[in-house]
């Protein structure tokens, strides 16, 4: 048995959220007050989430992302990298962080093997910045935990979350980085899923606006990369490092998507812009076996839409005021 959805497509990467909390506010993820976050018990505990991990690893997921929230801003975050590294099916374990809180824990991540990369979520490079799309005054945290990264053994990777009005002055700034150091920069595409409704989209960056700010300084050669990967990625000559961007709003990357989320709370998702199809937490409380889960599991796959405006195009009204903490992004 393997997960297999219905155009064809093995599903081997799981995005698990282990909290909807987060320490920073980011404009394009939540309202300035922050989110109505749910009771601890309705979390899924890590028990439950190991659980889900080990089933899904049995029918042919290898590669697991862990996300929030912020994940490092949940107690025993670390014991549970630690308990998932025991998975023998498991090959590769990834964090995304904002990276405020991370700094004691390099040393231990460097110690589990499977943890292999770091993506690390930083959208200016200049302090004032920083803080009024954070709203928190945390850059030289931020920074200090990026250099920290860079000389350690993990692959590191920057997401840069492109915002119209904000940070598009800066994007070659970014991409200087990568002259002499051997990191990902990776400019993503804004979403609408900042807590409070939709904003004028049409005025977001999309990857072609992103490419030709890049191409205005910069000769890049498109590097072949895997199928299901999520960004188109480029080399220049001399520099250490790679550029990508990530299509994440006009999506042109579905059609070899091998990837389902899981929320904090259980829901299991399809695609980041679905609804979300079951609540997995529930599930198990009540009783399931882990031949129930995989049955469920196997079941669930062929609701996966082709592509991600299939999902939002099937979305109930009143979502588009999620919070991408809540979703898992």
């Amino acid at each position: 048995m393997s997960l297999v959805d219905s155009f064809g497509r093995q599903i081997n990467y799981v995005r698990l959220a282990v909290t909807d909390r987060c320490n920073l506010r980011c404009q394009y993820c939540m309202p300035a007050q922050g989110i109505d976050i749910v009771a601890r018990q309705e979390l899924l505990s890590y028990k439950e989430m190991y659980r889900i991990v080990r089933v899904l690893t049995e029918l042919g997921v290898n590669k697991i992302r862990l996300t929030g929230g912020e994940p490092f801003v949940r107690k025993g975050f670390v014991d549970f990298l630690e308990m998932l590294s025991f998975n023998d099916l498991l090959d590769d374990i990834n964090i995304t962080t904002n990276g405020a809180l991370i700094t004691k824990h390099i040393d231990a991540l460097e110690k589990l093997p499977k943890v292999k990369t770091i993506n690390l979520s930083i959208d200016s490079l200049q302090r004032d910045k920083f803080a009024k799309i954070t709203r928190r005054d945390v850059f030289p945290e931020v920074y200090k935990t990026f250099e920290l990264l860079e000389q350690s053994s993990l692959n590191l990777k920057l997401n840069v979350v492109i915002q119209s009005g904000f940070n598009t002055d800066e994007i070659n700034d970014f991409v200087a980085l990568s002259k002499h150091k051997n990191t990902a920069i990776r400019f993503i595409e804004e979403m609408p899923f900042n807590g409070k409704g939709q904003r004028d989209i049409q005025k977001n960056w999309n990857y072609n606006q992103i490419l030709t700010e890049i191409k205005s300084q910069y000769n890049v050669t498109e590097i072949q990369s895997e199928k299901s990967s999520t960004s188109r990625n480029f080399s220049i000559q001399d520099h250490k490092g790679t550029v990508g961007i990530i299509p994440a709003f006009t999506r042109t990357i579905c059609g070899d998507c091998n990837r389902i989320r899981v929320t904090s709370t259980g829901t299991f998702k399809n695609c980041l812009f679905d609804d979300g199809v079951f609540n997995l937490r529930d599930f198990i409380r009540n009783g399931a076996s882990n031949d129930d889960l995989k049955e469920l599991f196997l079941s669930l796959i062929k609701q996966k839409p082709e592509n991600g405006f299939i999902a939002e195009a099937n979305r109930k009204k009143g979502n588009v005021s999620e919070s991408m903490s809540t979703i898992g992004g």
